[in-house]
């Protein structure tokens, strides 16, 4: 087994959140990794931010650590079966959460989030939440 961590849990843990924190050094020996899209927010926030260059650093530090999952040509096929199938069914999902998701299932990664109701419909997907398990 293997981790994703979505962009709220990385925000958690830099905010200090105890729980999560915890499962970070539960987990420690697994293998945890990023999407791209987690990568940009992270940056988009940072950029956003009153204080962008602490911020960066923070961000820079997290890519340092943590394996950047890349968008790839299995991920994007991933992504438009999932994104046709629940257009067929009416489901919507944001495409960034569904570019997470298809690469956590195309890397066959648990995807570790606190938003599991946007994720909740995507058939094959593993979810954690590590703020309330």
């Amino acid at each position: 087994m293997a981790y994703l961590i979505d962009t709220d849990t990385i925000i958690f843990a830099l905010r200090g959140d105890d729980k999560v924190l915890e499962k970070f050094k539960e987990n420690k020996n697994i293998p945890i990794s990023i999407s791209m899209i987690t990568y940009a927010e992270l940056i988009f926030g940072a950029k956003r931010s009153q204080n962008e260059q602490k911020n960066m650093i923070k961000v820079n530090h997290i890519r340092d650590i943590y394996p950047i999952e890349e968008l790839n040509e299995g991920v994007m096929e991933v992504f438009a079966d999932i994104k046709a199938k629940m257009f067929e069914k009416g489901i919507k999902i944001e495409d960034m959460d569904l570019l997470i998701a298809s690469t956590a299932i195309y890397n066959e990664l648990v995807l570790v989030t606190n938003n599991t109701k946007h994720f909740k419909n995507i058939p094959n997907l593993k979810l954690e939440n590590w703020k309330k398990d």
